[in-house]
């Protein structure tokens, strides 16, 4: 029998890698996982500083989680929802979110992922506005550097160039406008205040240049996650809202990376005063220990919808494994053990620990701006701090400070230069801690390289 690592080259293909040279780097093989730490064939151990993608809040080996599972397995291991079937697992998860989420009036629609509840949210826009006799209301704006998902009409809303090169996208009806990261694109002298006035503004100009009449719904994370973690600005999401407001555009909140406390609160929606029509959620729903994600959408868009569906028939769209009882079951017990364990309590006393650590590391020659909230964060690096200027794209530093971070034990991603955290929710003080020794240590190697090379 072939190994692993033989198998990989031979026969899978990756997601999110660079094809060519995988063959030459090899697979990294993680064999288990426990807490905060995954471990390699070797059995070196690494702090998984990214919780998988964003996902894994309660960490490896929850055996909670597993019994869900297995106990499931065993009663129901599979049924849909088509055709007003139903069962206990999705019922009980539809009814939870529908009290926690921050959207009046709740439904909640099941899928797979991130990108399915996302593209979901686009088709019931334009179905929507059929029904309210609105044909030409169906314009979608997103932001720059925005991630929404990898379907094509996520893609599309996906503000990032790695998304859409070669994939035909973005298609027709989908917009962008300026992202909301003040360090890099305030001007001088402008406030946040300010600046975000003039971010609303731009949005504002925007809808006014397309027509009102057809602008129907405007996307955004509450942070930015795979766009760098960009942090809201001050008054931002208010002066947005406002502009939404009064052009009759709805507002989806995409919580997949911030839902279930990363910010703090249990939705980024709470943390920055959002009023979605819908809400999109993932990841941290199961945990990342089953596929699992929902589309929360208010009542009166419901209601919209129903009325069309009245008229066709029936509501032409689904998923076979959207509410699937066995990812249902756990993310029941998911949200059990936040409320139980008091998730939210711990990632706001050990949150600052992160905030500070990283905020410190802004001192390193590298490093031009330190930002995050709650359990969520990065680092840019740069070549010069005092001009902002940014690395010659092609030197792929973030990539190169990754991959020295990963030879100390710790398993990060790089958005470009922006170097993101963002661990498990059950992480503690002295793990954070080490994380970001760890961490250090990369750059401090980086930077002796790149002083060496004559690039800083």
């Amino acid at each position: 029998m072939t190994s692993v690592s033989e198998a990989d080259l031979a026969h899978l293909f990756h997601p999110y890698t660079n094809l060519v040279r995988h063959p030459e780097t090899g697979p990294m093989v993680i064999t288990r996982g426990e807490g905060v730490r995954v471990f390699d064939e070797q059995g070196k151990d690494y702090i998984e500083g990214l919780a998988g993608l964003w996902c894994t809040a309660l960490g490896w080996g929850e055996e909670r989680l597993v019994e869900a599972a297995a106990q499931q397995m065993r009663k129901l291991p599979f049924y849909h929802l088509f055709t007003s079937k139903t069962h206990e697992p999705a019922t009980r998860l539809a009814e939870q979110l529908a009290a926690m989420a921050p959207v009046p009036d709740a439904r909640v629609l099941f899928a797979c992922s991130g990108s399915e509840s996302n593209d979901t949210a686009i088709k019931l826009i334009w179905y929507r506005n059929n029904a309210r006799g609105l044909p030409d209301k169906k314009k979608i704006i997103a932001r720059e550097r925005a991630y929404h998902g990898v379907t094509i009409a996520t893609a599309s809303l996906t503000g990032l160039p790695a998304n859409q090169r070669g994939f035909d996208v973005p298609i027709d009806r989908i917009l962008h406008t300026g992202n909301p990261h003040y360090w890099r694109c305030a001007e001088q002298g402008e406030t946040e205040e300010h600046f975000a006035s003039r971010r609303a503004e731009e949005l504002e100009q925007l809808i006014l240049a397309e027509g009102p009449d057809t602008v129907a719904a405007f996307f955004a994370e509450p942070v930015m996650g795979a766009g760098g973690v960009i942090v809201p600005p001050a008054t931002y999401f208010d002066k947005i809202q406002a502009v939404l407001k009064k052009y009759d555009v709805l507002l989806v909140a995409d919580e997949v990376i911030t839902g279930f406390g990363r910010t703090g609160q249990m939705f980024g929606s709470q943390t920055f005063g959002l009023k979605p029509d819908m809400m999109t959620v993932a990841k941290g729903l199961s945990s990342g220990y089953l596929p699992i994600s929902a589309l929360v959408v208010a009542g009166h868009v419901y209601d919209d919808v129903k009325a069309q569906a009245g008229e066709i028939g029936v509501f032409g769209h689904g998923f076979t494994y959207g509410g699937h009882p066995v990812s249902a079951a756990v993310a029941l017990e998911t949200l059990a053990i936040y409320a139980e364990r008091d998730i939210l309590g711990h990632v706001n006393r050990v949150a600052p620990a992160l905030q500070r650590g990283l905020r410190e590391l802004q001192q390193h020659p590298l490093v031009g701006e330190a930002r995050g909230i709650g359990l969520i964060g990065a680092v840019e690096l740069v070549a010069d701090k005092d001009q902002r200027r940014a690395f010659d794209p092609k030197l792929a530093i973030g990539a190169r400070v990754v991959a020295k971070a990963q030879a100390h034990g710790i398993i990060l991603r790089a958005m470009g230069d922006a170097v993101a955290f963002a661990p498990p929710l059950i992480i503690s003080e002295a793990e954070i801690g080490e994380m970001l020794a760890r961490f250090r240590t990369a750059l401090d190697e980086a930077h002796g390289e790149l002083v060496a090379a004559g690039i800083v």
